[in-house]
């Protein structure tokens, strides 16, 4: 295994008090309580991993992560309209209780309900792909409703992609975090299907751990099917 790149100060600053507000929060999956928080362990910074602002939507060269878990589809932990592979060592959980109206605040966004989250913590990086479903109509309707779901959120652009074989609309866009007193990177793509819009985002504990996440992201992105 490749030797793990250590945090610079700033990291290191920023981190622990940020990790303490994940403590506090604990993940989506469940929506009972926080969950004990395992050992992270920093993970690998790929070469070649775009910035907000590029993506192989825009014609530029995208990494994309190593393959794990088909998320979706029979016997996988999320039961999805759609299904993508997950980056290695990612790990898929249902979103228990996203219906209920007691967790609203955490499990819906504008038109969107969160159904699964896949936790990155286990390939070292602190942040989750989160997969969102609303109900049918354009694909890019529901994506700018959820963007503007976010308080926080500013500064998005938006352009038409593709997600595996299905015409998708993504979105770059920066959310404040008020923990931090800093803005960081978040993005998200959009596709319609029969069963309704799926919305796949990826956030992350701040700019670095999200651009060091993009090739989870793009992963699920190439290899995305409707079921």
């Amino acid at each position: 295994m490749a030797e793990r790149t250590p945090r610079g100060p700033r990291t290191l600053r920023v981190v622990f008090p940020a990790l303490a507000a994940l403590v506090a929060a604990g993940s989506l999956t469940g929506c009972g309580g926080p969950e004990p928080m395992p050992e992270v362990r920093q993970g690998d910074r790929p070469s070649g991993v775009p910035s907000a602002g590029g993506s192989s939507a825009e014609g530029g060269a995208a990494a994309v992560a190593e393959a794990g878990a088909v998320v979706g589809g029979r016997g996988s932990a999320c039961a999805l309209p759609v299904s993508f592979s997950a980056a290695a060592e990612w790990v898929a959980k249902t979103v228990a209780g996203a219906d209920d109206p007691e967790f609203a605040a955490l499990t819906r966004q504008g038109p969107a309900t969160v159904r699964c989250e896949v936790d990155a913590k286990p390939a070292g990086h602190l942040g989750y792909l989160r997969v969102w479903t609303a109900g049918k109509g354009p694909a890019r309707v529901a994506l700018e409703g959820f963007v503007k779901g976010e308080p926080n959120g500013s500064k998005a652009v938006y352009r038409e992609t593709r997600a595996g074989q299905l015409a998708a609309t993504e979105v770059t866009y920066t959310v404040f975090n008020k923990l931090m007193e800093e803005s960081k990177e978040e993005r998200a793509f959009a596709v319609a299907t029969p069963k309704g819009t799926v919305i796949v985002h990826l956030g992350g504990l701040d700019t670095d751990e999200h651009r060091a996440m993009l090739p989870a992201y793009e992963l699920a992105r190439t290899t995305l099917k409707p079921l």
